[in-house]
């Protein structure tokens, strides 16, 4: 554990909102904290509602701004490595391990990938995230100009991802196209979380199993989507969650009434290539993230 330097966390009050006490706001919208320790933050003067000290008894109106300033708070140990597969002006991919959160969020502020890497190369723009328990490659922007076209090749489809993972069960297939749309669902801590639905958004996984462990697979997926979590909710709506995972169960949904939340670790997930054009050339690039040995087949390792 380590003490942070604390955050302010900003807000702005959406027209749905308009009307409602603040108390009663940041309990329906932030549920990661019960109302009781709302009440707490309030009474300690952590917030300010346009920058006057709250109460929590305001009555909102859209447009205004809510600020809490988080003291320091002692941030969970992690990996803090990272490894760097590739380097030029333009851009730095690099390897994170299993645990390390992308991007700051939740408990995580200055234990994330996204500060180490900063404090390494300076300004840079994260192009994409991993979860927290993926390890493997992300790609990091160094100038404005090179993060726009690798956000326009995200947005686009432009960009492959391949992945390797364990998952539970033997797949009575050898390679399958998933389709199961993404979107939200209930969650009993944070109001909703992604997961196999009906009138989600459209998602593409081709899985390919490499290596049959009895009950259990490794297997290769291949994305051009990227929807949160879209790899752990593919496999377990095919009838085979990852391995470990502590959150998707079969059919790709949450465990019933679970207060586990997405950024729980357990599973083995690992980004192990990205195929994009460079943003200053054009030209065809792939970035290779070595697997963990857990992920390795049996020739892998032995070659």
């Amino acid at each position: 554990m380590a003490l942070n330097r604390g955050y302010a966390y900003r807000s702005q009050v959406g027209p749905a909102a308009a009307g409602q006490r603040l108390i009663d706001w940041l309990g329906t919208s932030y549920r990661h904290s019960s109302p009781a320790q709302w009440a707490a933050r309030l009474a300690g003067a952590e917030l300010t509602l346009d920058d006057t000290p709250a109460s929590g008894e305001e009555r909102l109106r859209a447009g205004q701004v809510v600020i809490w300033q988080r003291p320091p708070w002692d941030e969970p140990d992690v990996p803090l490595t990272f490894e760097v597969v590739h380097e030029d002006a333009d851009l730095v991919a690099v390897s994170k391990p299993s645990g390390l959160p992308t991007m700051p969020a939740g408990g995580f502020l200055e234990h994330t990938l996204f500060t180490l890497v900063r404090a390494q190369y300076g300004d840079v723009h994260p192009v994409h995230r991993l979860g927290r328990g993926t390890s493997g490659l992300v790609l990091f922007a160094r100038s404005v100009r090179a993060a726009a076209a690798l956000a326009r090749a995200w947005r686009t489809h432009a960009v492959t991802k391949v992945y390797r993972t364990l998952v539970s069960g033997d797949p009575s297939w050898t390679s399958l196209d998933i389709t199961t749309a993404i979107g939200p669902v209930p969650h009993a801590v944070l109001g909703t979380v992604h997961a196999a639905t009906a009138d989600g958004r459209a998602a593409h996984s081709a899985a390919t199993v490499v290596e049959r462990r009895g009950a259990e697979s490794l297997c290769d997926v291949r994305i051009t989507t990227g929807r949160p979590h879209q790899i752990r909710i593919h496999l377990a709506a095919v009838g085979h969650p990852l391995a470990g995972d502590p959150l998707y169960v079969t059919g790709g949904l949450p465990r019933r009434g679970t207060r586990v939340l997405p950024g729980d670790t357990g599973y083995l997930l690992h980004a192990r290539a990205v195929q994009l054009a460079h943003p200053e050339h054009g030209r065809p690039v792939e970035f290779v993230a070595p697997l963990p040995e857990t992920l390795q087949t049996a020739a892998e390792r032995s070659g």
